[in-house]
């Protein structure tokens, strides 16, 4: 008899990049050329002094398990670094380490979510937010956010959403955000919070991509607003993007005492700790500086605004203008409104311009926005300049 599976993981559907992102890769193994637009992680080296620290523990046997929310060392310096970068003060008890920051999330939205409750994600999100809501037994409200406001939540909207579902218990923000490279001000995160804290919504503040930000723009923590707000935020973090760490699996959380110690217990019958030695890793990371990664935050910065400049060179095609993280939005509805292709949807051009033009894009509805496609700037200014000249070229060719 085959094994039934269970209702809750008959809801997380495979992810639609799949399909496109293997042919890529297969393009590439048969030699062909394709400029990659779809990665989603740095494209520098881990820093050296980073993984000296990890032959070090290497080397010292640290290779056991840990405590289940982090080593003491770590869990410190994370305390130290909440302080000093963002005004966040917080104690050892209210920091849990995990394999991820999206294992932080994950274990957060367990613990404070109950069957039935609703949790408020904006649109675009990123594309694991709502299967992670599901998999907590909650049901994800969309919020949708617009290019010309650069993809910002608007509080009289993020309200009237709240009122039209009186379910919800939670909030999903991302600043810097993936896919939109949107970065919150103050004042817009002090709107967002009042309306948060009037209708007593958990926020849980993703903000993995703060280093990552562009033209004077500044991260600012919303749990740093006030102690209300702070009380009522679970904020994540992470090594993967700021130290180009992604492969260690490093992330964490600062949430009040007994909300941390809640998500420790849930973390305990998961995947009981982080790396050992990862964790060793993430205090040279947090405690010492050799300028790589503000090298690597300016190499960034100068690519996002080369490669806005060269797509909007393409009829038609919208750019948001990030201020974060290392992506971008274009909007192509243009096109998918009137192309002679039979081309209805960003799945089918994503795979039409890998096909004929060689460039792998990442189709905005796995971030629930059909109109748009995301490109990454995670790839050298000579592979930028390539790739955007090949998305001009098979976007015109939609019409000829």
């Amino acid at each position: 008899m085959p094994i039934k599976l269970s209702r809750q993981i008959r809801r997380i559907k495979p992810s639609p990049t799949l399909a496109i992102s293997a042919k890529a890769t297969q393009m590439k193994k048969e030699g062909i050329n394709v400029v990659n637009f779809g990665v989603g992680e740095p494209d520098f080296n881990t820093p050296d002094y980073i993984k000296k620290a990890a032959f070090k523990a290497i080397d010292e046997n640290f290779t056991r398990y840990t405590p289940t929310p982090g080593i003491p060392e770590l869990k410190q310096a994370i305390c130290d670094k909440l302080l000093r970068e963002n005004n966040l003060q917080y104690k050892p008890n209210e920091i849990v380490v995990s394999a991820g920051a999206k294992a932080a999330i994950a274990f957060a939205l367990r613990a404070v979510c109950d069957s039935h409750d609703q949790v408020i994600i904006q649109v675009p999100y990123w594309v694991s937010y709502p299967y992670q809501v599901e998999l907590a037994e909650a049901e994800p409200v969309y919020l949708e956010t617009k290019i010309d406001n650069n993809f910002k939540i608007e509080p009289d909207k993020l309200e009237a959403l709240i009122k039209d579902n009186p379910r919800a218990k939670a909030i999903i923000l991302n600043t810097p955000g993936n896919p939109t490279g949107t970065v919150y001000t103050r004042s817009e995160l002090e709107a967002i919070a009042a309306v948060c804290l009037k209708y007593e919504l958990v926020i849980i503040s993703d903000e993995i991509y703060e280093k990552l930000v562009y033209d004077g723009s500044e991260h600012v923590s919303i749990a740093s607003l006030s102690e209300e707000i702070k009380a009522n935020t679970i904020v994540i973090n992470g090594f993967s993007k700021a130290y180009a760490m992604t492969g260690w699996r490093l992330g964490y959380l600062a949430a009040p005492a007994e909300v941390a110690s809640a998500i420790a217990r849930i973390q305990g019958h998961i995947d009981s700790n982080a790396n050992s030695i990862s964790q060793k890793a993430g205090i040279a990371a947090l405690q010492e500086d050799d300028g790589s990664l503000e090298k690597m935050r300016k190499e960034f910065e100068k690519r996002k605004s080369f490669l806005r400049e060269e797509l909007l060179k393409t009829p038609e095609v919208k750019c948001s203008n990030p201020d974060g993280a290392f992506y971008m939005m274009a909007d192509i509805s243009a096109y998918l409104k009137n192309n002679n292709k039979g081309i209805t949807c960003s799945e089918q051009l994503c795979t039409y311009l890998l096909e004929n033009f060689r460039v792998d894009l990442v189709q905005g509805s796995v971030f629930g926005s059909d109109d748009y496609v995301r490109f990454s700037y995670a790839n050298s200014m000579e592979n930028l300049a390539e790739g955007a000249k090949r998305f001009k070229e098979g976007m015109l060719s939609l019409r000829s």
